[in-house]
């Protein structure tokens, strides 16, 4: 019978045919040989060429570890977050239930167990059915085999290498067969199937059975039923095509090949087969959380990355550690307390809306250890502009958030009074501190020497006049006490003890200015938050830090960090501070008088910039810093007053940092306080300490300005001089007052504060000296003389 077109072969189809038999009965003894020798006989030259290519290959497969998810956890071992390239969690071959290894083994590779690399029963008949299609190469790998392409291919770094592992060539196969060779000589079959299972691709993000599992049906891989192992295993052969959250009919009908042909192995029944097939996919699908930006602390969290991510101990460039922290399957565990930051949270939202012109942040540190608590701002993290969503973190110092944060007004009076009280100046010391005074400011000492302007400061006060102390001009946050203080600090000292407790200063020019005390800096809610911790430690200062352990994968310890804490100050000079800004939050302080004082003892520090661009609430207890801060910012990020807006939906007239930012920092405080204990402050003990060297004042009275101040100079002095107008005193008005007065003790390398003619009390004020004066606010900046 003569053959019917349909059924006659060409010449070239057959002799293909045979071309593809004559190949595969090469690499049978390519196998025979392990692939060592080059082939001789049928397959002439051109075989004798793909034989040396193959044997030019390493002989064996350099498996690297696989891409798995890292875990962010939160101090009580809660997860708040994870980081992952590849959705990943590698479980041992004994995590998988039984179950889904009989029906991927039925399915892909059914002699698994049975025969070597390469199973020549499949590989022949999938050879001869893919050159009658035109000689693409699909189908007829073995596990081992499909387990080698998919390490090559995840581990390609380049174009060429990613191309070389998925081209649709026979040479391409041949080199999977020798790494599949080696890998079958090197490992037991459970080792390989363990591994191709949890590199496989499942489909929808998921890599690897467990992440699957857990993707597909909320379970784990070791509690898969029939029905879901029979869903994963199918979709192996095309994630894609068979995703069963984009094409469930197309899944279902996979799912049931993969039945059939565990019925048709006989492992499991017909029965039980058909049984399951008639039921659903059962899917119960959970959406895997990637990043910060999904995390219940997405803050802390950016700090988090950001501040491993500088770690030169995690990787040698910072591309290797962001890969670390994506793809090394990491446990990271943090300083983070989710109660507190749900409070921090709850505040911060109630406080600042994130429309306002303003931004609201806070950050909590642990005094003694420097571990960060919480972190919360107003604006959530994001890209849609139309819910005021940013990636700015202005809780963080600017090399973790890319935001400059805000000035700090008056709460940088601290870093004088501390200096003030290192440098024996006692808290009795008084000064007589008018509403306005004007200094030059060559007037004050930087680390270099004089401070190279000449002008004059005019300095002002928000809260009243009189002659104050330590104690009570720190309370009152009076402006011009603090500005003579500091000239007899001098501006090196504060500005040093400032950036060792964790404030950064590196623009000496900019910042080491005679507003220094008034806020010369931007600095973050977290840069406040611990060096505030400095005082409340006793004047240990512990550097910030987020982390506490990172382990592997497999729960080993990769890196552990401890506290770095450094005695800067004594601990009477911490003990007096504490005291003094306890009084902020008792009778007659500002954080009182707005009902910012806890039921455990607190203190605080109150500041506020000038003109209002942004007002501070630094307070704490022996155990929790919280510096909370509020910023006005116009719609395109520039900095704005906040009077005369509303924000939280309350109208601002004039704000303060006592009653604008405080009530944020309580609304934490105030949930908080309940799991701290009520430990108390430690008093002052100054015995033993040695006290600032004292002089005495010469006379000036009568003198010219300038023939005073000449005087007073020549003596070691400096020289305030009080102006109640905005025009600038004349050097040839008389002096008709000092204070102290000649004979007087004054601090060696203090002021004078001079009384000219034209400012001569008409008639002498009422109010006489000591205690607090008659305005109202704590301690807004003064005017001129830089950033403040």
């Amino acid at each position: 019978m003569v053959p019917s077109p349909s059924e006659r072969r060409s010449a070239p189809k057959v002799l293909s045919h045979l071309g593809v038999m004559a190949l595969v009965a090469a690499l049978m003894g390519l196998v025979a040989a392990g692939l060592a020798i080059p082939l001789a006989g049928a397959l002439g030259v051109g075989a004798q060429q793909v034989a040396k290519s193959v044997d030019k290959l390493p002989a064996e497969l350099q498996a690297s570890a696989l891409p798995q998810k890292t875990f962010i956890y939160d101090s009580h071992n809660n997860v708040i977050a994870t980081l992952y390239d590849e959705n990943r969690i590698n479980v041992s071959l004994d995590q998988v239930s039984r179950t889904m290894v009989k029906a991927i083994v039925a399915i892909e590779d059914y002699r698994f167990y049975q025969h070597g690399a390469l199973d020549l029963k499949g590989t022949l008949r999938a050879m001869i059915t893919n050159q009658a299609n035109n000689g693409v190469v699909q189908g007829g790998s073995s596990i081992t085999q499909q387990m080698v392409k998919m390490t090559l291919v995840n581990q390609a770094k380049t174009k060429k290498e990613r191309a070389a592992a998925t081209d649709d060539t026979y040479a391409r196969k041949i080199r999977e067969l020798r790494y599949a060779i080696a890998v079958e000589q090197q490992h037991s079959k459970d080792w390989i199937l363990e591994r191709y299972l949890n590199i496989a691709y499942f489909g929808d993000g998921a890599y690897g059975i467990q992440a699957a599992a857990q993707h597909y049906f909320n379970v784990n891989a070791k509690d898969l039923d029939l029905r879901q192992s029979a869903l994963l295993a199918g979709l192996v052969k095309n994630p894609t095509g068979y995703d069963p959250t984009d094409y469930p009919e197309r899944a279902r009908e996979r799912r049931d090949v993969v039945l059939d042909r565990m019925a048709e192995l006989n492992v499991i029944s017909p029965q039980r087969a058909a049984k399951v097939e008639k039921q659903g996919l059962g899917l119960d699908v959970q959406r895997s959380d990637n990043g910060c930006i999904d995390s219940t602390a997405p803050w802390f969290c950016e700090y988090v990355v950001r501040w491993l991510e500088q770690d030169k101990s995690l990787g040698k460039t910072a591309k290797d550690r962001r890969q670390l922290l994506l793809s090394g399957g990491l446990k990271i565990h943090t300083t983070i307390d989710l109660r507190y930051q749900k409070a921090a949270d709850n505040s911060v939202a109630a406080h600042v809306h994130p429309g306002d012109q303003a931004i609201g942040g806070l950050a909590m540190v642990e005094p003694g250890t420097g571990q960060v608590r919480a972190l919360a701002q107003s604006r959530p993290m994001g890209r849609d502009k139309a819910r005021h969503e940013t990636f700015l973190n202005y809780t963080v110092p600017y090399r973790y958030g890319d935001a400059r944060g805000f000035q700090p007004g008056s709460t940088f009076k601290a870093f004088v009074l501390a200096s003030a009280l290192e440098q024996g100046i006692p808290l009795s010391y008084g000064l007589k501190s008018p509403n306005q005074v004007d200094i030059n400011q060559n007037e004050w000492q930087t680390c270099k020497g004089r401070y190279d302007n000449p002008a004059p400061w005019q300095i002002h006060n928000s809260t009243g006049e009189g002659t104050f102390d330590l104690t009570t001009g720190t309370r009152e946050s009076v402006n011009t006490f603090y500005a003579q203080l500091e000239l007899a600090t001098g501006l090196c000292e504060p500005y040093r003890l400032a950036q060792r407790m964790g404030i950064h200063l590196d623009s000496p020019k900019s910042e080491m200015t005679p507003s220094f005390t008034l806020g010369a800096a931007d600095v973050s809610p977290l840069e406040m938050a611990g060096a505030y911790a400095t005082f409340a430690a006793r004047g240990l200062h512990c550097e910030t830090y987020p982390v506490t352990v990172i382990d592997d994968a497999d729960g080993n310890q990769v890196k552990k960090y401890s506290p770095k804490c450094k005695q800067l100050i004594s601990e009477s000079t911490a003990d007096a501070i504490n005291g003094v800004l306890r009084g902020v939050q008792e009778p007659g302080g500002f954080g009182y008088s707005y009902g910012l004082n806890l039921d455990k003892p607190s203190a605080g520090k109150t500041g506020t910039t000038t003109g209002n661009m942004a007002v501070w609430f630094v307070g704490y207890t022996p155990e929790l810093v919280t510096a909370s801060g509020i910023a006005g910012v116009n719609p395109a990020g520039q900095p704005r007053t906040l009077n005369g807006q509303y924000v939280g939906g309350a109208y601002i007239d004039e704000a303060f940092g006592s009653k604008t930012a405080g009530p944020m920092w309580k609304g934490a405080m105030g949930v908080i306080q309940q799991w701290l204990d009520p430990k108390n402050f430690t008093p002052p003990n100054f015995s033993g300490r040695k006290l600032h060297p004292m002089t005495t004042v010469p006379s000036v009275t009568g003198m010219s300005l300038a023939s005073a101040t000449a005087v007073l100079h020549s003596a070691g002095l400096k020289v305030a001089v009080i102006n109640n107008s905005t025009i600038p005193i004349s050097t040839s008005e008389t002096v008709v007052s000092s204070f102290p007065t000649a004979g007087s003790s004054v601090l060696a390398g203090g002021s004078v504060l001079l009384t000219p003619s034209s400012q001569a009390p008409k008639p002498p004020p009422s109010h006489g000296g000591g205690g607090r004066g008659h305005g109202h606010g704590d301690g807004g900046g003064g005017h001129g003389g830089g950033r403040h």
